[in-house]
């Protein structure tokens, strides 16, 4: 058996520790050394923490752990500062985080680099300790996160001067390790020990959420593949699965109808060329061909394709691209339909032969 690797923790989930760490110092004079947070999921996690106190403020520093994550952030200081203010929470993002430039990410142009995850868990630590009627402003700062966020995508994304704030689970989950690829196939072992011989592959756990909670595809069918879909398609080979829907994020699944197979961005990133190429097949103007490979996101991208008078026939053909580049990845030893989601869940397109395994997964056949 491979060796279990430990998780570590985003810094999202670093910045809500500080940031209660913080208040408690300024409301309560309390110098916390650890504080225990409540993760999006309901688990609970302890962070130590350093704190200390002046007359009108308080700051805490939480060191961020990523585990045995491959992380460029591993190990950086995570500064929440906190101050009174007359009403309600105000965050402000100071030096080394980043600020967003460009339309298409999930947080708007001009703010600071915290996405919506992170944000929330931030006023939920500090929500009990905040009195009635008063206020707080935060501010996170990142010592050194301008330098290395030249070492991540966010200069891509239009996110400048430094790190973002992220984390969907609050849960850093090692990926990138050869250890933790072989991991994930016991995965579809379990499936098909639940019965389960179409298997729902997803490269992450927004997708597996959507799945399960807004889709209602069975749990059990659930396989988690990180950016290993190529590997984990021959596993399934393997262990004769008789066939799997790609499901997830477009960002990641669109690199399928590429021929890509291992889609960590590092390694393999032609998100925008290949929707470039897809959109001019289908008779958008060289304009709007030239707008899809400058923009930033596949985000920002779905809006420039609605523009161009490019509907849902541009997306099902699309995934269906993407499953015969499967199919022939996996000699047709397999079914294979693929869906795509929108960041908020919204399924933009999926071929016939996904749509039929949904309603079968559904059904339970």
């Amino acid at each position: 058996m491979p060796e279990k690797l430990r998780r570590g923790y985003t810094t999202g989930t670093c910045a809500a520790a500080a940031a209660r760490a913080a208040a408690m110092a300024l409301y309560q004079r309390r110098l916390v050394q650890e504080v225990t947070l409540t993760l999006p999921a309901g688990d609970t996690v302890t962070l130590p923490v350093t704190v200390r106190r002046e007359a009108d403020r308080a700051e805490a520093v939480v060191i961020k752990d990523a585990g045995d994550d491959p992380d460029v952030t591993n190990g950086v200081a995570i500064h929440v500062c906190a101050r009174l203010c007359p009403k309600g929470l105000i965050l402000r993002g100071g030096s080394g985080v980043g600020r967003v430039t460009l339309p298409g990410l999930a947080i708007p142009p001009g703010e600071p680099a915290i996405n919506p995850v992170p944000r929330r868990m931030i006023a939920a630590a500090v929500a009990d300790l905040i009195p009635p009627g008063g206020g707080m402003e935060l501010e996170i700062s990142i010592p050194g996160g301008e330098e290395l966020a030249r070492r991540t995508l966010n200069p891509r994304l239009g996110i400048e001067g430094g790190l973002s704030i992220l984390g969907t689970t609050g849960i850093v989950e090692p990926m990138s390790v050869e250890a933790y690829r072989a991991s994930l196939v016991p995965q579809i072992d379990v499936a098909l020990a639940a019965g389960y011989n179409t298997l729902i592959l997803t490269p992450g756990r927004l997708g597996q959420r959507y799945a399960e909670e807004k889709y209602q595809l069975p749990p059990g069918a659930v396989v988690l593949t990180s950016n290993f879909i190529g590997y984990m398609l021959e596993a399934c080979v393997e262990r004769k699965v008789r066939g799997v829907l790609l499901w997830g994020h477009a960002g990641k699944l669109i690199k399928i109808a590429g021929g890509i197979f291992y889609t960590h961005s590092r390694m393999a990133d032609g998100r925008q060329e290949v929707l470039a190429a897809w959109a001019a097949v289908k008779g958008a103007s060289s304009t709007y061909v030239d707008k899809i490979l400058q923009a930033t996101t596949v985000e920002g991208a779905i809006e420039i394709i609605a523009a161009a008078g490019l509907g849902r026939d541009f997306w099902d053909d699309l995934a269906a691209r993407a499953s015969h580049r499967a199919l022939t990845f996996v000699r047709k030893e397999l079914a294979v339909g693929t869906a795509f989601l929108s960041l908020q869940g919204d399924l933009i397109g999926a071929d016939a032969t996904a749509r039929q395994m949904m309603e079968e997964l559904r059904q339970g056949v």
